[in-house]
């Protein structure tokens, strides 16, 4: 397949930016005809397009408001409404959700409108703009979007989600303690059946580091059983021991927490929101109580500088932690290094970047967590990292294309 002759595409293509220009060049571009590495390429301008049109289209129903104008805004708000839910066959439902969210990209939130415009970030990320920030005064907002608009475009839904709280409890940190006690004071367990006879359990407005705790106890208990002669997938053990645990039918080992911060925050110092493996931005009163909490149940800690973020130092609770080489990896790598992933480094493998049957060694430099998918799709597939000087790693997939990603949180 890689021997074939292909059409080039181009040069300007990777870096033009929506518009009609883009969207002529795509119209005569048969994608089937070039080759593998350009197709990522035209993946991407394509995506860029539609980001630039679906910027257009919320723009197109916030302007349908704008002339209902009668001196009543809401009853302007639902006449639109009326217009686009027939002219679009939306469900009445379906039509507040996408005019409201038009309409607050123009007033509250219009540097995300322009990124959107620009194709700079996709409608995905639009929108975790929109719930991560729907909480916050507009002032407020606006400070918190300023601040990670620019690097929006870069992050997974996910990554950029634990961003935004992160900024939003440093921006508002009394109001980020006021709404965590007011949300726990709701907590309760909610019992769902289901049209298929079974049934859910939830439990909801939790503490994190509560949640957290026992999510890794469950998948400790749960890789320990995943063997050979167990049919089950992991999930279903995970369910199993879930449900055993709540019954007493479990074993009480557990898997520990790990969580990181400032030594300010830990001190009391000062109020940075603090990251808790597999879950988050917490707030800084979590962050301490985690350390205050444990009691005979191992737990890793990082202490970074608040200015860079940096790790400073680690260690564990226990009097023989875990090897030398492996905490100071997960140190500074606190999550799996793939572009994108957020699986916690503590259920990582450690990748030898140079494989030991190549002659790599087993030391801090060449080491680095990759959870167990995509240590495989690293080997497998073809793809190579390495490390760069500031702790950030650097990917060249299968195709040829470069990413740069890092452990740091998000």
């Amino acid at each position: 397949m890689f021997d074939r002759v292909y059409e080039p595409i181009p040069t300007i293509l990777a870096d033009l930016e929506p518009g009609p220009e883009l969207g002529g060049i795509l119209a005569c571009i048969d994608v089937t005809e070039v080759s593998p590495h350009d197709r990522i390429t035209v993946l991407q301008a394509h995506h860029r397009q539609r980001s630039y049109y679906d910027a257009q289209v919320y723009r197109d129903m916030a302007a349908v408001v704008d002339v209902m104008e009668d001196g009543d805004p809401q009853w302007a708000a639902e006449s639109a409404a009326a217009e686009i839910r027939v002219a679009l066959r939306l469900t009445r439902r379906a039509t507040d959700t996408e005019l409201s969210f038009a309409l607050e990209l123009r007033q509250r939130l219009p540097r995300v409108w322009d990124a959107l415009v620009a194709g700079n970030i996709d409608i995905r990320r639009a929108k975790t703009f929109s719930y991560a920030t729907t909480h916050l005064s507009d002032a407020t907002t606006r400070r918190v979007v300023d601040r990670v608009i620019d690097v929006a475009g870069q992050l997974t839904t996910g990554e950029l989600k634990a961003r935004l709280d992160r900024v939003a409890m440093e921006a508002d940190p009394d109001g980020a303690q006021e709404r965590y006690e007011d949300a726990v004071k709701d907590r309760r367990l909610v019992v769902e059946r289901t049209t298929s006879g079974t049934a859910n359990l939830m439990g909801l407005e939790l503490p994190p580091h509560r949640v957290s705790a026992v999510s890794r106890r469950i998948n400790h208990l749960a890789r320990s059983l995943n063997t050979r002669d167990d049919p089950r997938s992991m999930d279903q053990l995970r369910a199993d021991v879930y449900l055993d645990l709540l019954t007493g039918n479990a074993d009480s080992s557990a898997g520990g927490v790990h969580i990181q911060t400032d030594l300010d925050t830990l001190a009391g110092l000062a109020t940075h929101p603090g990251e808790l493996a597999g879950y988050g931005p917490v707030i800084a009163d979590i962050a301490r109580q985690v350390a205050a909490e444990q009691d005979g149940a191992q737990w890793r800690w990082t202490i970074t500088d608040p200015a860079t973020g940096q790790a400073l130092y680690n260690g564990t609770t226990r009097r023989r932690p875990t090897v030398s080489q492996r905490r100071t990896v997960l140190a500074h790598n606190q999550t799996c290094i793939f572009p994108g992933c957020r699986m916690p480094a503590i259920d990582c493998d450690l990748d030898h970047r140079t494989r030991w049957v190549d002659g790599g060694e087993t030391t801090i430099d060449n080491l680095a967590p990759l959870c167990r998918h995509d240590h495989r799709i690293r080997h497998q597939a073809g793809w190579t990292h390495q490390p760069l000087p500031n702790g950030d790693h650097q990917w060249i997939t299968k195709l040829g294309h470069t990413y740069t990603t890092s452990g740091r949180p998000p």
